[in-house]
């Protein structure tokens, strides 16, 4: 704050306290992953992101499904503000998942990063089936990192996400 008198700068004392988010704030990403170590890398990296996030990790693509659609176990999680979704996987496949999201008026609305592998094939079907994007999947801490850095970046910084009707 100036101060018109003497043009000096005085510091305005504000109390320091733990900030903690409000639930609107935390943004909520089901993370589809078959492997229990990369899952784990991917919940470490997102602790130590700035922006507040709750993980749901489920390992499979039909567990995928009953979390998404709320059913069984998964009737009180929370819908998911953005979708990490690996297309190799077993029980049902990622193709799979993302195809029912999109024929589902309901839950078409949620981001879904499709994480593939080299293959442009598995690239360009990812976004025939309406990917919001298609990222390599990364391989150790170190690209994991700078992955969930990137989408901290982009998709929780920038993207404003849909309002979810009650």
């Amino acid at each position: 704050m100036v101060d018109p008198e003497n043009r000096a700068i005085h510091a305005i004392d504000v109390p320091l306290r733990a900030m903690t988010p409000s639930p609107e704030d935390v943004v909520s990403i089901l993370l589809v992953e078959p492997d229990f170590e990369d899952a784990g890398l991917y919940a470490d990296s997102f602790a130590d992101i700035h922006t507040p996030t709750e993980i749901h990790t489920v390992s499979n693509g039909a567990t995928a499904l009953e979390y998404l659609h709320q059913r069984g176990e998964y009737a009180d999680s929370p819908r998911p503000d953005l979708v990490l979704l690996p297309f190799q996987l077993p029980a049902v496949s990622g193709e799979a998942v993302l195809s029912e999201l999109n024929g589902d008026p309901a839950l078409k609305s949620i981001p879904v990063i499709v994480l593939t592998g080299p293959d442009d094939d598995e690239v360009r079907r990812a976004y025939d089936l309406h990917a919001n994007a298609a990222i390599e999947g990364p391989s150790g801490t170190e690209k994991v990192d700078v992955l969930v850095r990137a989408i901290e970046h982009f998709w929780l910084d920038c993207v404003k996400f849909p309002a979810v009707d009650p």
